[in-house]
């Protein structure tokens, strides 16, 4: 026992800035999950018996993207990574804010990254940092939707949660964009991944209960925490209602049709708006004030 407490003893001193970074995210107002989604995520896991894997004491060359970076001290940044193999991690980047740090031009948004972390606490220790490249700058338009991206994955994704296909699709998005293919359309897709990965909706072309395929010519609705089913007059006005051949599209990525494009629309942005509990997503809003959504 004796041993076992020196041992944790040893972890606390091993790195107190990352300790008292925890702390700084601990008390102070920073993007996370809301309620909805936080309750969810625990009803998800334990319908599924999922147990949480242990943090890593040291991690080497794992692939990640910046999500956020946060002002720490006076040299510092706490930062809000999204990593293939765990999720998305928080960590203090030592010395990153000095004029001549390598690390400043490394840690730059959309930019895949090779990542070397320490500590078990909840922020890390970054140790390393290189950037990969193998994708095109984003810039306009398309850097303002990729700042929608990283909004959603702080809001959707807890902590060490590992989304391997989404990560997948995240790169996937960022390049769609940063070759000019219309924002909305390429948005739309993530918005149906991240909530399927994230598992906050079920499959768009099968009925929620009776696993019957939707069909093309019969109206539909989606209803939160359940699915899709056929639309009833008793509906509440707050759903709306859309095609069956447009939540057929939806599953293959297929926007060619205009029904498709502006009920897909309207779908997606009800159910963000019912698991965000209506709270408001800063970069949405500019980016449908600027009409790309």
């Amino acid at each position: 026992m004796a041993e076992a407490r020196r041992g944790a003893g040893n972890v606390r001193r091993a790195d107190p800035i990352a300790e008292e970074a925890a702390e700084l995210l601990a008390t102070q107002a920073v993007p996370s999950m809301s309620a909805s989604v936080a309750l969810g995520r625990e009803m998800m896991d334990r319908a599924m018996r999922i147990v949480p894997a242990r943090s890593e004491a040291r991690v080497t060359n794992e692939t990640g993207f910046v999500l956020h970076a946060y002002p720490y001290r006076e040299t510092s940044l706490i930062l809000d990574v999204f990593t293939r193999d765990h999720g998305r991690m928080a960590m203090v980047a030592k010395g990153a804010k000095r004029p001549h740090s390598a690390l400043r031009a490394v840690l730059q948004h959309f930019h895949p990254i090779s990542l070397s972390w320490s500590g078990r606490g909840e922020v890390k220790t970054l140790t390393k940092a290189e950037y990969v490249g193998g994708m095109l700058p984003m810039a306009g338009d398309a850097l303002l939707s990729g700042f929608y991206l990283n909004e959603l994955l702080l809001r959707f994704c807890p902590r060490e949660d590992a989304h391997p296909a989404l990560f997948k699709h995240y790169m996937i998005t960022l390049t769609r964009l940063a070759h000019g293919e219309a924002a909305g359309l390429v948005l739309r897709s993530f918005e149906r991944v991240l909530l399927q990965e994230t598992g906050f909706a079920v499959a768009f072309d099968r009925c929620a209960g009776t696993d019957e395929r939707v069909q093309p010519g019969l109206d539909y609705v989606y209803q939160p925490e359940r699915g899709v089913r056929r639309a009833q007059a008793s509906d509440p006005s707050s759903w709306p209602v859309v095609s069956g051949q447009t939540l057929l599209d939806m599953a293959q990525d297929d926007y060619g049709r205009a029904q498709t494009v502006a009920q897909s629309r309207g779908l997606m942005r009800f159910l963000l708006h019912y698991h965000l509990q209506g709270v408001p997503l800063k970069t949405r809003q500019i980016l449908i004030d600027l009409q790309f959504l």
